[in-house]
C-alpha cells in the first residue's frame, strides 16, 4: 500500500477515518464534536501531527535505505516501481509539480552561497499550489467587490430575512400535517371520518360513564343542547377537555393522557351531539353560548331573547312595567 499510494494520500484517509470513529462514539447533538468538545479539537490535532510525523519518518528511512542501495539493486527498485498503475503514477506526477520542487539530483543548481555550519540555503520558488491559491483569492476578491459594493448584491441580513421568512412558511406547511401541534388556539373542528371515529372510539372509553352513549348527561351536563358552563365551540370544548372543568366538581384535565390530536377529535366528535334528541337528556346547565361575531341568523333564539330582555332591564325597566 505503501508503494502505490502516496503519503499526501494516505493521510487525510487515515486521519478522516479516525475522526469519524470519534464523532460516531461521541453524542454532540447536531454540531460536530471537535466544534463542541475542544478537547476532542485538540485530540484530532495531535492525531493528524502524529500521522504526519510517522509519514515523514518512514520516508526518510525508505529514503536512507535506498540510498545505501547499489546500482544493481536501485535499478530492480526503480523497474518495479515502474509497474505502478497508471493512475497512482499520474497523482504522484501531479503533486511533484504542485510542489514546484526540483529533485535531489538537480539541487545543486539552486544552492545559495549562504553556509551556516555546513547548512545550505535552496533558492525554491513559491509552490505552484500556493501561487494558484493566490490568484485566485484575489479573483474571488474582486469578484466579491463588484457584486457586493458596487452592484449592492444580497448580503448576510437580506439572506437572513429570506430564510427567516421561509422558515415561517416550511413552519406553517408542517403545522398542517403535525397533527400534534394543536392548541386552544389553533384547534378547528375535524370533518373527516377517520378522525370523527376515533373520537367516537375515545368518548365511549373515556366520557360515557358521565355524559351517556348518546350525550344526554349523567354525572356530567348533557352535550345536546344550546347550554355550555365553559362555553360551547370546538376552541372552549377543547380546552375544557385539555384543562379541566370547574375547580373541585368538574371534568378531570385529560392533556396527561390523551394527545392534542386525540383532543381535537374527541372535542369534534361531542360536537357532533348538538341538536340531537337523547333517551333521557338531562336538565340544561350554564348559559346558551353564542359564537363571536356570529351572524344573527346564526344565533339561537334562546340566546337572543336572553340578551334582549337584559338590555331592557338594563335601560329602560320603565317600558316593561307599562
Amino acid at each position: 500500500m505503501r508503494n502505490s499510494i502516496p503519503s499526501w494520500i494516505r493521510v487525510p484517509i487515515v486521519f478522516f477515518i479516525i475522526m469519524g470513529i470519534v464523532e460516531y462514539t461521541i453524542d454532540s447533538g447536531a454540531k460536530p464534536a471537535f466544534i463542541e468538545e475542544p478537547m476532542v479539537f485538540l485530540f484530532l490535532v495531535l492525531v493528524l501531527l502524529i500521522i504526519i510525523a510517522i509519514e515523514a519518518i518512514v520516508a526518510s528511512i525508505k529514503n536512507v535505505l535506498y540510498q545505501s542501495l547499489d546500482e544493481e539493486a536501485k535499478a530492480r527498485f526503480d523497474a518495479s516501481k515502474a509497474k505502478t498503475p497508471a493512475a497512482i503514477v499520474w497523482m504522484n506526477e501531479t503533486y511533484k509539480k504542485l510542489l514546484g520542487s526540483k529533485p535531489i539530483t538537480e539541487e545543486h543548481e539552486i544552492i545559495l552561497d549562504h553556509n551556516y555550519d555546513g547548512i545550505k540555503e535552496l533558492d525554491n520558488n513559491l509552490p505552484p499550489w500556493w501561487l494558484y491559491g493566490f490568484y485566485a483569492s484575489i479573483i474571488f476578491g474582486a469578484v466579491y467587490l463588484v457584486r457586493f459594493h458596487v452592484f449592492n448584491g444580497e448580503n448576510q441580513y437580506d439572506e437572513l430575512e429570506s430564510d427567516l421568512a421561509q422558515a415561517k412558511i416550511d413552519i406553517e406547511e408542517y403545522k398542517k400535517t403535525a397533527k400534534d401541534l394543536v392548541d386552544f388556539n389553533t384547534v378547528e373542528v375535524l370533518t373527516d371520518a377517520a378522525d370523527l371515529k376515533a373520537g367516537k372510539a375515545i368518548f365511549e372509553t373515556n366520557c360515557v360513564a358521565c355524559h351517556k352513549a348518546d350525550g344526554g348527561g349523567g354525572i356530567g351536563p348533557n352535550l345536546t343542547d344550546k347550554h355550555w358552563i365553559l362555553g360551547g365551540g370546538i376552541k372552549n370544548v377543547f380546552k375544557t377537555i385539555s384543562e379541566g372543568g370547574r375547580d373541585g366538581k368538574g371534568m378531570i384535565a385529560w392533556k396527561q393522557s390523551l394527545k392534542p390530536s386525540e383532543m381535537a377529535q374527541v372535542a369534534s366528535y361531542v360536537l357532533q351531539f348538538q341538536g340531537t334528541t337523547p333517551a333521557e337528556p338531562k336538565e340544561a346547565e350554564g348559559d346558551v353560548w353564542t359564537p363571536e361575531n356570529a351572524p344573527a341568523e346564526d344565533i339561537p333564539t334562546e340566546a337572543m331573547e336572553v340578551k334582549t330582555d337584559s338590555v331592557i332591564d338594563i335601560v329602560i325597566p320603565e317600558l316593561k312595567e307599562d
